[in-house]
């Protein structure tokens, strides 16, 4: 469930983009209004609010925003304020721009429908003029870039039956190549790469039971490998997006040093979808709640910006 909070009845896009143009002018900004507005209007009414804000007053209010704000919370409000396509799609962007962030591209090739993965990826190609599969490749080599490519590419089915005679098969023939430290055998990326995600996860669920271990707990390497890396994400993306998205947050705020980029990514993108889910796994494996964990690792505008979309 979403954490998103939005008001009854909800003000006119006329309304709200006439105070966010009031909240943008003079000396210094109203961040406090920004954040009343903004953290608490779905993908559907920020678009009428971006829409009419253009008609009013001949301006494009994410360029303003970006002028006015700075910062984690100029990050924030500017990723938030795209539809989830064209975010992710450039989420996309960004994770291939500035080095190779191959987490954030199996996120969204694992995590969403295929339908939403066609629609990022025809997103990407209309705003980029190159096909994320081709950007994908320029930027790997070897057998993180079959991986990678595989699963930006795929077309999994979206069904939900599953056949548990394959989840045996294909749990025993994965265990054999993983037992080998085969990560790279070319049946363990057919299989994630095609199989639909309900049978995977009785693949994985199979693997458990027949062989006493999550399927990743035995995809480790000793020279910290990051093709096994990549593997073991895109299985737990798969396996449970609520549990990878509780880890990465715990990750990003218990390390010396919070990690904006990946707190901002993961509360920005699941606000409106299943952050509420995710919320509660967070405080029974932290003994704390989100919120609390969010108002101690970061401050300002920034902060309020965050707690909003979660609900406060």
């Amino acid at each position: 469930m979403a954490t998103l909070k939005v008001p009854s009845p909800v003000p006119s896009p006329v309304e709200d983009a006439e105070r966010l143009r009031k909240a943008c002018q003079g000396w210094g900004t109203d961040e406090k209004t920004v954040i009343s507005i903004l953290a608490h209007r779905d993908a559907t009414q920020r678009l009428q609010i971006m829409n009419t804000y253009e008609e009013l007053y001949k301006e494009n209010l994410i360029k303003r925003l970006e002028s006015e704000l700075s910062g984690d919370f100029e990050k924030a409000v500017y990723r938030w304020m795209f539809n989830p396509v064209d975010r992710e799609a450039f989420l996309a962007k960004y994770a291939l721009s500035k080095g190779l962030d191959f987490r954030v591209l199996i996120e969204i090739s694992c995590i969403g429908s295929t339908s939403h993965l066609l629609a990022v990826k025809q997103a990407y190609q209309a705003c980029y003029k190159r096909s994320i599969e081709e950007d994908v490749a320029s930027k790997t080599s070897g057998d993180l870039r079959k991986l990678l490519v595989g699963l930006v590419s795929t077309y999994r089915y979206d069904g939900h039956e599953v056949d548990t005679g394959l989840a045996v098969t294909e749990a025993k023939l994965l265990h054999d190549v993983i037992s080998k430290k085969d990560f790279n055998n070319e049946e363990v990326l057919r299989i994630l790469t095609t199989r639909s995600k309900p049978q995977l996860r009785a693949i994985f669920n199979r693997y458990k039971d027949e062989y006493g271990a999550a399927i990743t707990k035995n995809l480790t390497s000793d020279d910290g490998d990051e093709f096994a890396s990549a593997l073991r994400i895109a299985m737990r993306c798969i396996a449970s997006s609520h549990n990878y998205f509780e880890k990465l947050l715990r990750t990003a705020m218990d390390k010396p040093g919070t990690d904006e980029d990946t707190l901002t990514r993961v509360i920005v993108t699941r606000a409106d979808t299943d952050l509420k889910d995710i919320k509660e796994i967070y405080e029974k494996r932290a003994n704390k709640s989100l919120e609390q964990a969010i108002s101690k690792e970061t401050s300002g505008h920034y902060k309020n910006f965050l707690l909003a979309l979660l609900g406060n």
